[in-house]
């Protein structure tokens, strides 16, 4: 296999790593802002991902919507919907100390959701093809889609968003400090239940973009959210608990890990390496590979 080796090669297997991580990158920042705020490790993300792929995709296919023009419905219900998770699902466990009720309603969730895009889109695997599927932009040689390009840009988009949020708005501001230290938060005036609300919700906004960037990249079925789901935790302790852009980071060298180790060393290896890798990170660096909090 060496003996095939180019500079060209080793630079797609790069360019490719960098945009299937993006996808990761959009989930993990989701991931990060609700495990920043309540200390929840939100596994039924993934479910809510490939639910808005296939809103994306009956949007598509039954209003002839386009994908990213689904945007300006997706993300307003994604929003509604985190906030309506949190208010009837996790605002009393959220209160609790033992934050091992909310992972339980959200692994209950997860399953639900599952459960309900099988009875209502059955199990055989969906995709999205418009007219712009098949562009494929080829700079110095290296093949771009278009459609994970433009994962790629909505991922650093949402970043950027969620980061302005965060240090430029009064609301964003008090989620920081609730991250920080909730109880020096409360005794501020800053309402715990409104910070969760609002981070729960932009949490679950993010999914609503992630899963219109699933749906217009990959095929997807019911099955495939828990698989996502734990591609984006790993992709969150990469990157370290709470940090944004750490969290596009780690999405991003997770891509970067698959990509090469199914090339190198073979495609059945690719998560057995991944996972070994964030078991390692778990072990010697906990706080991530890049950090403290953003």
């Amino acid at each position: 296999m060496l003996e095939y080796l180019t500079f060209g090669l080793v630079l797609q297997l790069l360019v490719n790593g960098i945009l299937f991580g993006t996808m990761y990158g959009i989930a993990a920042i989701g991931l990060s802002l609700i495990y920043g705020t309540m200390r929840i490790i939100f596994l039924a993300h993934g479910a809510i991902i490939v639910f808005f792929a296939y809103i994306c995709y009956w949007l598509f296919t039954l209003l002839h919507i386009d994908p990213y023009l689904s945007l300006i419905l997706v993300i307003p219900a994604s929003l509604l919907l985190g906030s309506g998770f949190y208010a009837g699902l996790f605002k009393e466990a959220a209160a609790l100390e033992d934050k091992n009720i909310s992972l339980l309603i959200a692994v209950g969730l997860m399953y639900l959701v599952e459960q309900l895009m099988l009875v209502v889109w059955k199990a055989n695997p969906r995709s999205i093809s418009t007219i712009y599927t098949a562009i494929v932009f080829r700079p110095l040689g290296i093949n771009i889609p278009f459609t994970r390009l433009i994962a790629l840009v909505m991922a650093v988009l949402s970043a950027f968003g969620v980061l302005f949020f965060l240090k430029k708005t009064l609301i964003g501001t008090a989620v920081r400090a609730a991250s920080e230290d909730m109880e020096s938060a409360t005794l501020m005036g800053i309402n715990p239940h409104w910070v969760n609300v609002v981070a729960f919700a932009i949490g679950i906004g993010l999914g609503g973009i992630a899963g219109v960037g699933l749906a217009t990249v990959y095929s997807f079925d019911p099955g495939y959210g828990f698989i996502f789901a734990i591609k984006a935790l790993i992709a969150l302790a990469f990157g370290g608990m709470g940090n944004v852009f750490g969290a596009l980071l780690g999405g991003i060298l997770l891509g970067l890990l698959e990509s090469l180790s199914s090339f190198f060393i073979g495609a059945g290896w690719a998560d057995a390496i991944t996972y070994g890798v964030f078991l390692l990170v778990l072990t010697f660096r906990p706080q991530g590979l890049f950090g403290g909090s953003t």
